[in-house]
């Protein structure tokens, strides 16, 4: 008597166990598998990482007045804050990370006490308007030769004051970039800000406060420098030396997007007016050119 028989196919009789179904032939991957979720999403999925902080008060710079403010995360592009305030949607302030370290931001959500907000995305020089305008307009002779100034020279002459409002609305869109070097490791890094005195750089590192590091600007030389401080991918670094900003007319920058990306679920949101598209009255390189040869005739 075959036991196995027996056991499997019965002979005649019910099976004690059934018998194993052939596997399909085509395989499937663990992506292609639905797996139902029984709790909301509770993580943040977003590209670009979040450093999250605990007891961690700023100021906040919001039409002249001072608040405290405590900074929940940092990323990149943005962070979330927790301040007894109440903004709209699209207004600007600026957040205090550090000494020197005023980072301008938007507002572009409100929830619960806490606002949401976005970096500026271009590098901001911390000069003159005069050395301002003369440096952008050396690099987009430069490196930009299809937005080429024409050839007249246009001397500057005596213009109306303008106020600090005015100055703002008018914003370039060049973002600089650079090499941070500290002992046996270098990081590509984002410039901020940048001054005769310092810099506030984003790097994907982690570097203390009060290291000795190395801010390598390529074409615009390097600087020693020591890091007065480090907040989630944000640090501020304090040059050993002045720093000559006309030497960054030689490095050449990146142009930021022209328009700022919705995000998903804000994509059903099509107004002409909505503050989600506007684009910090961020100028293209042409608008750029346009403006300092405006600037150049008054």
């Amino acid at each position: 008597m075959n036991i196995r028989a027996e056991i499997i196919r019965g002979e005649g009789r019910k099976p004690i166990l059934k018998a194993k179904r052939p596997r399909p032939t085509e395989t499937k991957g663990l992506t292609d598998i639905a797996i139902q979720r029984e709790e909301s999403r509770r993580s943040n999925n977003r590209d670009k990482d979040r450093f999250r902080l605990e007891n961690a008060s700023f100021r906040v710079t919001f039409q002249g007045q001072h608040f405290d403010a405590e900074l929940i995360n940092v990323s990149g592009g943005g962070a979330m804050i927790a301040v007894d305030l109440l903004p709209h949607i699209g207004e600007r302030l600026h957040l205090h990370l550090g000494e020197g370290a005023a980072m301008e931001c938007a507002v572009r959500w409100i929830k619960a006490g806490r606002l949401g907000l976005e970096f500026a995305h271009e590098t901001q020089l911390g000069c003159s308007d005069d050395e301002l305008a003369a440096l952008l307009r050396e690099v987009i002779n430069r490196d930009f030769p299809e937005q080429k100034f024409t050839s007249r020279e246009i001397q500057p002459v005596e213009a109306e004051p303008e106020t600090a409002d005015q100055r703002s609305a008018t914003r370039h869109p060049l973002i600089w970039w650079g090499d941070l070097h500290h002992g046996s490791h270098s990081w590509h890094v984002r410039l901020r800000n940048i001054s005769a005195s310092g810099a506030l750089i984003q790097c994907p590192g982690t570097v203390r406060a009060d290291s000795e590091v190395l801010l390598e600007l390529h074409k615009a030389g390097a600087l020693t420098a020591s890091v007065s401080w480090a907040v989630g991918d944000h640090l501020g670094l304090k040059f050993d030396e002045p720093f000559d900003l006309r030497k960054l007319s030689e490095a050449r920058p990146r142009v930021t997007p022209p328009s700022w990306m919705r995000p998903v679920y804000l994509e059903n949101e099509v107004q002409p007016d909505s503050p989600w598209d506007e684009a910090w009255n961020r100028m293209s390189v042409d608008d750029l050119r346009t403006e300092l040869e405006g600037y150049l005739k008054r």
